[in-house]
């Protein structure tokens, strides 16, 4: 019985510290936004770097939670690869905190750019190897199985986005930040294949 596979229950182990995880990286990001010490509206508008790059960034991580739930919910199982490839996943998304305070210092600098998009195409990466063992371990239905092809289909896109986006920003770092912003309206559009799907399941 020792060598049987944790169910639902360690699946949920797996939710809840991933959980974890991600309240803190947003908690890191939102320690990162220090208040200017004069009170002149000039000097708040100096740091409009520093926002956008948290909104951007709080899309993202928001992005990650949302589908890591709606994936792990097809999950049956705890296997060595899914613990090692969601502490993987979390990893890279505790980059996130750096590369966005990185980015809003250096007002959207080339080289900032260029370190914010890698670090949002390592969790694409990172996440398509999750999936993957979720989707030959877990449930097998048609709608499970259709969620996984319309999810890898779209991280796939999505990381061609992103390695367009690192070349495009040695142009213009606003062209690299466009990329982002397009998976980032990818994964956010309502309405979408996926809602449907993962509405279907439940």
């Amino acid at each position: 019985m020792a060598d049987e596979p944790e169910g639902r229950a360690g699946v949920g182990r797996i939710e809840a510290f991933s959980d974890g995880v991600i309240a803190i990286i947003i908690t890191i990001m939102v320690l990162e936004l220090h208040a200017p010490v004069s009170e002149r509206m000039d000097q708040l508008w100096s740091l409009w770097p520093v926002f956008l790059a948290y909104i951007l960034s709080y899309a993202y991580v928001a992005i990650y939670w949302v589908n890591h739930h709606r994936m792990f919910a097809h999950a049956m199982q705890v296997s060595n690869g899914l613990l090692w490839s969601n502490m993987l996943l979390l990893f890279t998304l505790s980059l996130i905190p750096f590369s966005t305070s990185y980015l809003g210092e250096h007002h959207f600098g080339q080289g900032a750019t260029v370190v914010y998009l890698v670090t949002l195409l390592l969790p694409s990466i990172a996440y398509a190897w999750v999936q993957r063992i979720i989707r030959r371990t877990g449930r097998q239905t048609e709608t499970a199985l259709a969620y996984h092809r319309q999810a890898l289909r779209k991280g796939l896109v999505s990381t061609i986005v992103y390695l367009l986006g690192i070349p495009l920003a040695l142009v213009s770092p606003w062209l690299g930040i466009a990329c982002a912003g397009l998976v980032a309206l990818l994964w956010i559009l309502p309405s979408s294949r996926l809602d449907r799907l993962f509405g279907a399941r439940n």
